[in-house]
């Protein structure tokens, strides 16, 4: 046996396999829990997990398997862990290698193919080369033909995943591997029992530069991302050294205290600056985080186009301007280049950021938008919830230090306006970078495997809800506490505002942009055998046998209590009643499709300027003239 050779652990009644030295691999890499769906191609390797120590959470779905390892690797800390198998599986799950490739999420995807003596014969589950299908949206991606090579590649794998910018990989193992007996002797270990890889460091004379540039500033800004999750203690003792305020990007908060003094919640919120004409930050540190449509894309509105320098630091290079021009970019872990820029600060003069900026940035944290604190509890037009109101008082009301997923699109957004009520350990935006509704089925679930001690919400509109929630099933199977939240306007949201602000002055058409309101999510809940209730003002919903052990919210209270705090009271007692049933639970909130929120108005664009091209959801362009109009009407000829 080779000198770097691991002893493996005897099989139970049967001979070491394949897939009992793929299983063997992984725990040895750390891997304690995996997320999939059973195919026959994987059993070999199936039961090498359950004797191995590995913990299979089976999904109902394999987009959602794929996504519940993103999420458990946001959470964790630690590269994720799923199986699907050949071809069918293989294919449902490259939903979430896709989302996982663009949000830069570490990953290991096992999937298993046809016998290799029968490639390219039509065999059962084997016409796609998958290889070659994942090679575009994965770091890394190899099928493996040789038993004794699976530790070598596992781990090259495994690393890769991690390495510089993270992201998903997969190996493909024929079944024949996978069920082939192992040859000791010939096995190829490779790095597996090698030392965690060292992060990449800063370069000092760039740290030395960027504490110039801190110095030099007025009204500097922390703003940090998904690649800041493992420097919260060193990002959030610079605040404290320095005074920079620390927002974070919607796409991932990281574990930043709600309650530290030098939280400033959500950079969206930096957008009110320039809206109240108040002056923005001179300096950017973008610790972690990308620039795009989640920091206001180009538009300058979260991350100023001028008079602003900005600093970026990254692991990936690539991701350093992409967009903006930046006065530094580094390429770094974070944490490693916090800890040097701590030591440079405190080993030269002393820097401060000036009290009223410090004071202006944290206030952003408190602001809550008027037109919609003072807009009715209940819509005037339909008797509905409004939509702010109603998430808002939901946030109230969950424990504190929950983990918030946010998924869906005007629901969305209404759970991100309504952020700070929640008083959140950790919140993520489940459609990242490729805008993909139902990814939060699947997040919810990793997040909850990844901390079972908090309440993770799960945030879907009734559109994003219908994705996955069969995962219902899987909640309930391993006892999850994941409080499901429909919120519930019988439209697709985003989609039918976006319509309505561009074509409702010429039809009342708004094509496949409608769901059913008599859909009962509640009632979906109850099928799985999971804990539910229902808010609903209007009381209109044709009577259920399930509603009968409910009284109506009128009876909530005192008899003279006015409606609105009924009815507000009553998704308190929703919650109370879902999250105390210890399990998961789902809360069908039924609100008004109006009004349309803030956020979508602006990514819609909507304007009647007839020079103006309305590109919804991106920037408007200016009309092409063949001839300058302005020109034409300058020398009379217009």
């Amino acid at each position: 046996m080779a000198s770097d050779a691991h002893p493996l652990q005897n099989t139970k009644g049967r001979e070491l396999l394949g897939g009992d030295l793929l299983a063997q691999s992984l725990h040895l890499l750390g891997v304690r829990v995996a997320f999939g769906l059973h195919g026959g191609h994987l059993d070999a390797f199936l039961m090498g997990c359950v004797d191995i120590g590995v913990e299979l959470i089976d999904t109902r779905h394999e987009t959602v398997a794929v996504q519940a390892a993103e999420g458990y690797a946001k959470v964790s800390g630690k590269t994720g862990c799923c199986f699907v198998t050949a071809n069918s599986g293989f294919c449902n799950g490259l939903p979430g290698l896709a989302t996982a490739f663009a949000d830069r999420s570490p990953l290991l995807c096992i999937t298993s193919s046809p016998p290799l003596r029968d490639a390219e014969t039509n065999a059962l589950q084997g016409f796609h080369d998958q290889v070659v299908l994942a090679k575009p949206i994965t770091k890394f991606c190899h099928r493996i033909t040789g038993v004794g090579e699976i530790p070598r590649l596992v781990n090259l794998a495994w690393r890769t995943a991690s390495a510089g910018p993270p992201g998903p990989t997969l190996l493909d193992f024929p079944i024949d591997v996978l069920f082939s007996p192992v040859t000791k002797e010939d096995i190829a270990w490779g790095g597996i029992m090698g030392p965690p890889l060292a992060k990449p460091g800063p370069d000092f004379e760039a740290v030395r530069d960027v504490v110039g540039l801190i110095k030099k500033s007025v009204r500097p800004v922390i703003i940090v991302g998904t690649g800041a999750r493992g420097a919260v203690n060193e990002i959030t003792k610079l605040a404290e050294r320095t005074g920079i305020p620390i927002f974070h990007s919607p796409k991932f908060s990281t574990t930043v205290p709600y309650s530290h003094p030098f939280h400033a919640g959500s950079a969206t919120s930096l957008a009110l600056l320039a809206a109240t004409k108040k002056p923005q930050p001179d300096l950017v540190l973008m610790l972690g985080s990308r620039t795009g449509f989640l920091l206001g894309g180009r538009g300058g509105a979260v991350i100023p186009r001028s008079h602003c320098k900005i600093i970026q630091v990254d692991v990936d290079g690539s991701e350093i301007g992409r967009s903006e021009h930046v006065a530094l970019g580094v390429v770094s872990d974070v944490s490693l280049f916090i800890s040097a820029l701590i030591k440079e600060v405190e080993d030269g003069d002393n820097f401060r950021a000036p009290e009223e900026w410090i004071h202006t940035a944290l206030s952003l944290k408190a602001y809550r938008a008027s037109h919609n604190e003072e807009e009715p509890v209940l819509d005037p037009n339909n008797g509905h919830l409004h939509p702010y109101h109603a998430v808002k008082r939901l946030f109230q009301c969950i424990p504190d230090d929950s983990i918030i997923c946010i998924d869906g699109g005007e629901a969305g957004g209404w759970a991100l306006q309504n952020l700070p009520e929640s008083r959140a350990h950790l919140s993520m935006v489940c459609t990242g970078y490729l805008g993909f509704l139902g990814n939060g089925w699947g997040y919810a679930l990793g997040a909850s495997v990844a901390d079972r001690s908090r309440l993770v919400v799960n945030m879907q509109g009734d559109g994003s809800a219908g994705f996955h929630i069969a995962e219902l099933d899987t909640y309930a199977k391993f006892g999850l506490r994941i409080l499901t939240v429909v919120v519930n306007n019988s439209v697709w949201g985003m989609s039918c505002a976006g319509q309505e602000m561009i074509y409702g002055n010429f039809t009342s058409a708004r094509p496949a942009a409608k769901l059913r309101p008599e859909t009962r999510y509640d009632i979906i809940a109850g099928g799985f055998g999971v804990a539910n209730a229902i808010v609903d003002a209007t009381e209109t919903l044709p009577p259920s046998p399930s509603d009968t052990r409910r009284k109506s919210f009128m009876e909530l209270g005192f008899d003279d209590e006015e409606k609105n705090k009924k009815i507000l009271d009553a998704i308190g007692a929703a919650v109370d009643e879902v999250v105390n049933a210890n399990g998961p639970g789902l809360i069908d909130l039924r609100v008004s499709p109006y009004p349309f929120q803030d956020t979508t108005k602006a990514m819609v664009g909507a304007t009647k300027d007839p020079d103006v091209i309305v590109v919804p959801y991106y920037d408007n362009l200016p009309r092409p003239y063949f001839k300058s109009k302005f020109e034409g009407e300058a020398n009379g000829t217009a």
